[in-house]
């Protein structure tokens, strides 16, 4: 299968902006064969706390109509991230757009610390997706700081685990050693997509990466750009 890691620079709040960027950088990636995008969290809105209710999506939310256009045009599948509030509450979720199928949502189980504050976990809304022979299971972030997460994963026979992250320098070693030992003792492939430049005055560490599935990092982007990782998961 053909995956892609976008590694994207959010404008904080401008949603327009960032819909076309997304569907800039998935165009890209659909020209370059990819069956399946990856876009960091809240990835749409950039990395917004207090005002993440002001920005929010809803669960049918009409401005991801090009994006869906995209994906059914194009035969892809886009993993995108946003605050979304859903039965009356806000989560940090992810919308899983799906050629010529109905909107999925994926809403992040394991928040870090402070975003309890704004946001719920949400277990109800975990999709396992089947694309190219592949399963695949969706982390948001500090997902991947439970091991609970992966192992849930592997119980549904997930092969590619994507996590689309926000995590600053100071973190990132730490990101890639999770990632790094599920792949290995999961035998799954890992994407992880993570921004490429500040939002909200955090700073990113970029280098969004990909896993094979004996845990080898085989790529990797650079750590303050805007970039798009095309990888051949059977390579």
């Amino acid at each position: 299968m053909i995956i892609a890691s976008a590694q994207t620079i959010p404008k904080d709040g401008d949603i327009d902006s960032n819909i076309q960027d997304h569907c800039r950088m998935t165009l890209v990636a659909a020209d370059s064969k990819a069956q399946l995008v990856l876009f960091p969290e809240m990835s749409l809105t950039g990395y917004m706390l207090g005002d993440a209710a002001a920005h929010a999506f809803q669960e049918n939310d009409t401005r991801l109509q090009p994006l869906q256009e995209i994906s059914d045009e194009r035969n892809i599948i886009i993993i995108a991230g946003a605050p979304i509030t859903t039965n009356d509450k806000l989560h940090i979720g992810a919308f899983i757009l799906q050629p010529n199928k109905a909107v999925q949502l994926y809403t992040k189980q394991f928040l870090h610390t402070g975003e309890e504050v704004y946001f719920e976990p949400g277990d109800i809304h975990n999709p396992v997706l089947e694309a190219a022979g592949e399963k695949i299971s969706v982390a948001i972030c500090a997902d991947i700081t439970s091991p609970l997460h992966p192992e849930n994963a592997a119980k549904k026979n997930t092969t590619l685990y994507v996590a689309g992250i926000f995590y600053s320098p100071g973190g990132l070693a730490e990101g890639y050693d999770y990632l790094s030992s599920y792949a290995k003792l999961y035998n799954m492939h890992v994407l992880m997509a993570n921004y490429g430049g500040p939002s909200c005055q955090i700073p990113s560490g970029g280098q969004s990466a990909y896993w094979n599935k004996h845990g080898k990092l085989i790529v990797h982007a650079s750590k303050d750009k805007e970039e798009l990782l095309i990888i051949d998961t059977c390579v």
